[in-house]
């Protein structure tokens, strides 16, 4: 399991997540993304990102009032 801490990233987050989810990762090993968001618009765009890259969403939660928790394993 590895944790990726994306929050400083603010908005601009997803050019990271997507070099992350295009490392080479272990078939079994689950990855955790936390992210600021300000409206629900990052949500849904992580979530397209995390299926165009291969992988399967397990958990998507509101982790307090403005960070954003993702769970995903490879296909």
């Amino acid at each position: 399991m590895k944790r990726y801490d994306l929050r400083h990233l603010k908005n601009d987050f997803e050019p990271r997540m997507k070099e992350i989810l295009a490392e080479t990762h272990k078939a079994t090993e689950t990855l955790i993304f936390i992210f600021e968001i300000g409206d629900f618009t990052p949500v849904q765009r992580s979530a397209d990102l995390v299926k165009e890259s291969g992988y399967e969403l397990y958990n998507s939660l509101k982790f307090n009032e403005v960070d954003w928790t993702i769970v995903v394993k490879k296909d």
